[in-house]
């Protein structure tokens, strides 16, 4: 078995949208709603449209990268190749951190509404929901991809009768200006709304399994997202007029609350299967993501050589994958939800701002977006960060200052080994 074997190039146009949209319709959209009323109550249409713009931004850089680079590992490479091997390892050790959290927040919002029992059950049900999933990514991309067609037709579907629930059942709580809000509340509701969007670019960390990556990346990216956007928006409107701002801002299930107060409880049990279907579908798409982008990261050493392998029949990061399913699995057993939602935006954000910088830097002849788009998307993702709980700004400092001191260690034993060589 070689530790440096290519993937295969499996995916089309029509199997990356479903891989984009797999880990966008996720947990976000069935929870984020809830935390984004509290901050900025109906001014949480505002937050979600600067959420989406950023968003936008992010994703064509993405698309514009891996259009060049087309190989996995996501901006960990696009860093590496543009702005040097530190911004590279910033941008990896941020998302495979920050990501791997957001493996168990997917995977416990997964038991809550499928099994919806005592903490330790709901454990042991996320437990075998990451197992089965890892199973599955590791028996290749292919797999990978069945699964997600299906797992996202029944989110969106389960998303769409919401919306029709709400509209026909003629009950309405407050609505869309029913409550203030001010500037800073709606920024914090856009950071927390983020976290729905946060899987576009998922497409751009698989490029080394699209087929013609230079015209399907940047061709999927976007059709991903403006689904995504679309449905949001319309979910979004549903939700408060269903609901009220009041309402959903007291709720950790605001569209159960939403379909409830809006006089359709007989849609209730849709809402139920749609969210647990939504978080297996982003979990699924989420483990394979990490998996590619500790793969890139360890085939330049930044990550342990032995985390580069690729499975010789399935052609899969099998080594990658087996760990990032035991950490999800240590996560799931230990780690409390609020938290791993808040640090993974810290993540995600940082990650982005690094595409953005990254595209800017692209010449004229690599160029499909123009280069303020980069700005904006960098500035939006700074200035997001800002809005997150000082907690998870606290943490996710931390760990980046740990990653890049296990690093310049690491770089400086190689120059001590070739010296002494």
């Amino acid at each position: 078995m070689t530790t440096t074997a290519p993937l295969a190039r499996r995916l089309g146009t029509g199997d990356a949208v479903v891989i984009g949209l797999s880990s966008m319709i996720g947990a976000g959209v069935f929870s984020a709603f809830g935390p984004a009323a509290r901050a900025a109550g109906s001014g949480l249409l505002i937050g979600l449209a600067i959420a989406g713009g950023v968003a936008y931004c992010n994703a064509v850089a993405s698309a514009q990268l891996a259009a060049q680079y087309p190989t996995s590992g996501g901006t960990y490479v696009y860093g590496r190749e543009r702005l040097g091997e530190w911004w590279g390892f910033i941008a990896g050790w941020g998302f495979v951190i920050g990501k791997t959290a957001s493996c168990a927040a997917m995977a416990l919002t997964f038991a809550s509404y499928a099994a919806g029992g005592p903490l330790w059950a709901n454990r042991l049900v996320a437990v075998a929901a990451v197992v089965a999933l890892t199973a599955a990514n590791y028996h290749g991309i292919s797999r990978t991809v069945e699964a997600a067609w299906v797992l996202v037709g029944v989110s969106i579907l389960a998303l769409v009768v919401v919306v029709l629930a709400i509209a026909t059942s003629g009950h309405t709580h407050g609505g869309i200006g029913s409550s203030s809000f001010g500037a800073y509340g709606v920024l914090q509701s856009a950071g927390l709304l983020f976290f729905a969007f946060a899987g576009y670019a998922r497409i751009a960390t698989l490029g080394e399994e699209v087929r013609k990556p230079e015209e399907t990346i940047p061709r999927a990216v976007p059709i991903a997202l403006g689904i995504a956007l679309a449905l949001y928006l319309a979910v979004g409107v549903a939700a408060l007029v269903g609901a009220g701002p009041a309402a959903l801002a007291g709720s950790v299930r605001p569209l159960a609350t939403a379909v409830n107060a809006g006089g359709a409880a007989w849609a209730l049990p849709v809402v139920r299967i749609g969210a647990a279907v939504a978080s297996l579908g982003a979990l699924l798409a989420l483990i394979a993501g990490v998996g590619r982008t500790t793969l890139a990261m360890a085939r330049n050493s930044d990550l342990p050589r032995w985390l580069a392998s690729v499975h010789p029949r399935y052609s899969v990061p099998d080594h990658a994958e087996l760990l990032i399913g035991a950490a999800v699995v240590v996560l799931v057993l230990t780690t409390d939800l609020r938290n791993a939602i808040g640090f993974s935006s810290f993540g995600v954000l940082l990650y982005y701002a690094i595409a953005n910088a990254s595209a800017y830097t692209q010449p004229k002849q690599r160029r499909r977006w123009p280069r303020g788009l980069n700005v904006v998307g960098l500035v939006g993702c700074v200035l997001l960060v800002t809005t997150l709980p000082w907690s998870a700004i606290t943490a996710g400092v931390g760990v980046i200052a740990v990653g890049l001191l296990g690093r310049s260690l690491a770089v400086r034993r190689r120059r001590l080994q070739c010296e002494a060589g």
